[in-house]
This record gives structure tokens, sequence and C-alpha cells, in this order.
């Protein structure tokens, strides 16, 4: 079969193989190496039952879930097993390894079984909640990377443990110097005196699988970061992940009842991000990915990676000279508007999250930074999310149904993201989450805030057969992360009022056509136009552009936005009307809803508009875009007239 042949067949039969990546869509094949060989095996008439027999894993299973195919993949249930059973002697250390974690968690186990027959268990919650962070720690590297994900998982732990969770710290003792210069040496193929002209000799960061190093390259003078993997880190990765992995197979049914998953599939989940973290090279694809996305973008820093100088355990990047971002007295020092950084941090995050869908996994204050001209730089790329379009566009659906207070919709949106199996019934949450939006976005924007909404959101959670996915469960933690951050420099900071003019200014000028169809939801309630919503719209929009012109990054820049630019939402807007019947309909009604003309909303809408938009320039670009609108009138008139014979 040609390479050609074989990417039809395989895209034909799993739509869902395309994935943002930077600013382009493209393809990838899901299949795993055994699955792409029983195709070739079978030939192209078998390659349905192969899709079948396949689809039954909880990776393939996944990838259904998520709309992302992975090509090849560092994990998989049948490469850890391989590499841990592997010879004699790492039997050996996995039947120790797998005597010492049963003992410790059994240990913990009957403490809580004590505490419940003793009719103790709430009041010593904290205490425990104490005991199971301490004992992570002292179980390694990946019982403190477990715990840092169920910190953000009330679909498995209550949440007096999540909040106990939460500050579990990676920090951990370096290892020698002469242990990591060797590594690096290794990697380099050549001595550090030939690369670099001086490297720090302490590390400037160490965690639980690798630290860092400052250094200057010896050919240019820059300052580089250089991140070293913690020696022989990946075997033990590996062995407790075949472990945690057969722990999870005793706890399935309880896992199918409570989550509506097999506690194998969360595992998997797991598995997945860390052997990503491990992996050096994916770090630096992550980086340039990122210098992609915000390519031409003056408010972000994205640090650059040295690929001729990395490898799978080693990593050299640009040094980020920045101000922490837990230290608001040095930003005002420097000279920066808090105001407009926080706007540029927020519409950063935003444009990772509903734009790329390719986001910073783990933006906590040592991986967010300011820069003194205004930017904000990010570092640290090896936790990175992947959001696919699908998942994008149902995130947005579910914001539009939040404004509309559609909440059957809301609901039905959790079963596409993967929150509820399929085929759950969503009756019993619609109430549950009327009441948590009603209770939050009721008081306003000045009482909203992520950290209540969370609290809120994980009692429904944990009283439902509800889970939360892991790039869900990252997105959670990264918005509560950065929402803590902005409370840090601005103690009474609000975060949608800077999210919702960021979204008000997408939905009003994005051309893309999914947006254009939300942006029509949101304006239309029940059949009925919304002049009010739609001025709410432009005035958020126009909000947020004045918030990002004030920004010095942005000042520097001779050719800023500095008006919200219309002129594709007119001409979209004038194009719909005149060849969409039914919007045209509806656009006529709402002018003349309740019998009379409504200039009156007309006015007020172009009063709000006037001076952002180039009257004469949109009039002339309407009229250059009229010959494709008539051709599309016509088609569309052609259309009908044909389906009605």
């Amino acid at each position: 079969m040609s390479t050609t042949s074989y990417n039809l067949h395989t895209q034909l039969l799993n739509p869902s193989c395309y994935t943002s990546v930077g600013v382009s869509t493209v393809y990838r094949n899901s299949f795993s190496p055994v699955f792409r060989s029983r195709i070739r095996k079978t030939g192209k008439r078998k390659v349905v039952k192969a899709v079948a027999a396949a689809s039954g894993s909880a990776l393939e299973q996944l990838d259904i879930e998520r709309g992302v195919c992975i090509p090849f993949r560092k994990y998989t249930p049948q490469t850890v097993r391989s590499k841990v059973l592997e010879n004699q002697g790492a039997i050996l250390s996995l039947v120790g390894r797998g005597i010492e974690i049963v003992w410790k968690l059994g240990f913990y186990w009957t403490r809580l079984v004590y505490d419940y027959l003793v009719g103790r268990d709430e009041e010593v919650v904290p205490f425990r909640a104490r005991q199971l962070r301490n004992l992570l720690v002292d179980l390694g590297p990946s019982f403190i990377k477990a715990g840092q994900v169920l910190a953000n998982r009330p679909d498995i732990i209550r949440e007096d443990y999540m909040n106990e969770l939460c500050i579990l710290q990676d920090d951990v003792p370096p290892f020698p110097n002469q242990v990591a210069f060797n590594i690096i040496e290794e990697e380099l193929g050549q001595p550090l005196e030939a690369v670099f002209s001086k490297i720090s000799s302490e590390t400037i960061a160490a965690a639980s699988l690798g630290q860092v190093y400052r250094a200057t390259l010896r050919a240019t003078g820059e300052d580089v970061a250089i991140k070293v993997q913690r020696p022989e880190i990946e075997p033990i990765i590996y062995r407790d992940l075949f472990l945690f992995r057969t722990l999870a197979s005793f706890l399935n049914g309880i896992s199918l009842q409570k989550l509506g998953c097999n506690a194998e599939l969360i595992v998997d989940e797991f598995g997945e991000k860390l052997l990503e973290e491990l992996d050096y090279t994916l770090e630096a694809r992550n980086i340039e990915d990122f210098l992609e996305n915000f390519k031409g973008d003056p408010t972000v820093k994205i640090p650059r990676a040295y690929r001729q100088l990395s490898g799978s355990r080693v990593l050299v990047m640009e040094w980020i000279d920045g101000i922490r971002c837990t230290d608001p007295q040095a930003i005002k020092d420097a000279g920066l508007d808090v105001n407009g950084f926080l706007t540029v941090g927020v519409s950063a995050a935003l444009r990772q999250l509903l734009e790329f869908g390719l986001f910073h996994g783990d933006p906590h204050p040592g991986n967010i930074f300011a820069m003194r001209d205004g930017r904000i730089a990010y570092v640290d790329f090896g936790n990175v999310a992947q959001l696919s379009q699908q998942n994008k566009q149902i995130l947005i659906d579910a914001v539009v149904h939040a404004v509309n207070e559609d909440y059957a919709e809301m609901a039905n949106d959790f079963t596409r993201l993967g929150f509820l199996a399929s085929g759950t019934d969503v009756a019993p949450i619609i109430p549950a989450l009327e009441s948590i939006w009603q209770n939050s976005a009721g008081k306003g924007l000045a009482d909203f805030n992520f950290r209540s909404v969370t609290g809120k959101f994980n009692q429904l959670v944990y009283q439902y057969p509800i889970r939360i996915p892991e790039r869900f469960s990252l997105v959670i933690r990264s918005l509560l992360t950065q929402e803590g951050i902005c409370f840090t420099l601005k103690p009474d900071f609000k975060f949608l009022e800077v999210a919702y003019p960021y979204v008000a200014k997408r939905l009003l000028t994005d051309p893309n056509p999914a947006l254009r169809e939300r942006l029509v939801q949101v304006l239309f309630k029940d059949g009925l136009f919304q002049w009010k919503r739609l001025e709410n719209l432009i005035v958020l929009a126009k909000e947020n552009v004045t918030k990002m012109s004030s920004n010095p990054a942005l000042q520097r820049e001779l050719q800023v936005q500095r008006k919200l630019d219309l002129t594709d939402t007119i001409k979209d807007g004038a194009r719909l009307f005149l060849i969409d019947e039914g919007i045209r309909r509806q656009l006529l009604l709402a002018l003349t809803e309740d019998s009379k003309l409504h200039v009156e909303e007309l006015v007020d809408v172009y009063r709000l508009v006037e001076d952002q938009v180039d009257i004469p320039s949109v009039a002339l670009e309407v009229v250059r875009d009229l010959p494709t609108a008539a051709r599309d009138f016509m088609l569309s008139w052609s259309a009908s007239v044909l389906s009605d014979k």
C-alpha cells in the first residue's frame, strides 16, 4: 500500500485525526506501531476490522475523545511492560519496589479504615491529608508527579485532600554537578569548555526530573539555560508506571462506577504526560511551536531552543532575564503598568487555549516572567497540553451556552468533551450546573473568580460520575494558577473583566466561520435579536483594544492596533444578510419587533463604533465583495429552487 493510499484510508476511517499545531492544521496518523503492522498484514480490505480491534484499548479511546491523533507514542502499556521486564535484574527491582509501594500505601489505607470504624474519619482529615502528601514525597518522583495531578482531580479525591496536595513541592536536592556535566558532555559529544565559556557552579533550580544551570555560549557570548535530566530517572519512571497500571487493574470496577471509565485509562493519561516531560527533544519542539504561534506578537516572549546543542536528556535554551510575577513592587519599579501587563498575560493565556489549542500546562510563578519592556515571558515547556479544533469549538459553544443560560446544552458539552461517558443521563446534572453558574455569574463580574467556581464544580464532580480528562485538568490548573498570579500583582483583580473583552473581540473580529456562527448564536435568543448584548460585546471589545495598546511592548510597534477593526465582520454580516434567508428574516424582525422600528438601537450601536470604523473604507470593501456575495446569493437561491422541486 502506498503512503498516499494508506493515509487516505486511515483518514476516512478516523476523521478525528486532525489537530491544530502551531498555526497550521496538520494531519496525524493516530495508530500505534502494533496497529500499523496489523494493517500491513491484513491488507486494505481488512483495515476496518483492524480499526475495530484496536479501538477497544484505552489509548485509542483517548484519541477518539481528544480528537487529536498521535503518530508515534513514547508511552504504551506494551512498551512499559517490555522495558520493565527486559531482564532478571529489572524484575527483581520491580518486585522490591512493588513490595515497598504496597506496604506503605497499604499501611496508610489501614489507618483510614481504622479512622472510619472508630468514627473519627472527618476530624482527622487535615492530619491524614498531610500524611498522604509526605508519603508521596517519600515514594519518589513518580508519586510526586502523581500527587500534583491529583491536586487537580476532584473526580478522584476529596477537595480537602486536593488542597493539601496543591502545596506539594517538586523541589528536591540537586544531584552532583559533575554527574550533570558528564551527561551534558555525552549529549554534546564534546567537552563543556568547547561550547560554554562559563557555567554556574550551582543549580538555578532542581526538581524531581532534572535541574537547570546558567551558562554562556563561547561562540556568541549569549547567556543560555541548560536543563539536564536526572540520571537513571527513566527506568524508575517506567517501573512505577508498570506498577501503577497493575494496581489500577484491581480498581476498574470502582472506577467504572464512579467515573464511567477504567482506572487504567487514567494511568495511561498520566503516563503519557509524564514520559513526554522526560523527552527534551519533544520539549524543544514545543518551544518551536510556541514561537511559531506567537510570531509577530510583540507582547509575548518565548525563549529560543538551541536544537544543535540539545538532545533527549539535555535542553539548551535562551536565558530569560525577567522579573518574577510574584514581585509586584519590582514590576512597578521597572515602570510597568500592572493593569496593562495583566491584560497581556490573560490575553496570551486565552489565545493559547481558544486560538492555538496548544497551551502551557504548568504556568506557576517560576515559569512566568515580566520583561522590562512589558512583554510576558514563558519558560519550561515540558508540560504542554493540546486541544483539538473540535475541543476548542466545543469550549466556545459552552461559553455561548453559558451566556444564553442554556444549561441542558452545557451538560451535553460535558459529554462531548469527555467529562461524561457517552449515553450518560445528563438530566440530574442540569440543575446543579444552573445553580453553580447562577451563584457565580449572577453576582456580576466584580464577584466572579475561577477558584470559587472550581470549588463548587469540585463538589459536583465528586457527587456525579464525572471524569476530568487530563488535558482539561491542566486547563483548570493553568487558569487557577494564572488567576492566583494576577491576585498577587493586584489583589482586587477580576479575571473575567479581562477575559470577557478578549472573547468579545474574538467573536466580533475573528474571520473563523465557526466563531461567526457562535456570534449569531449569542446575538439571537429564542428567535429575538439581543440589542443590549451586541452593545456589550462592542464595549468589551473596545476595552480589550484600549488595555492592550497601553502596554509598552505594543507602544513601540508602528502598526499597533488601536481601534476595533470590524471591517471583516461587517462584510460577513452583509454577505449573510444577502444569502441566508433565515438570518435575513431574523434581522428584519429584529428591526421591527414589538410593532416598532428599532432605529434608536441602531443609532446606539452606530455611536459605539463610529470612532472605530472608517465608514468609506468599509463601504469600499463591501462593494469589492459584492460580486462574490452576488455569486453566493445566486448559488443559494438556485439550491433552494432545486430543492423545492
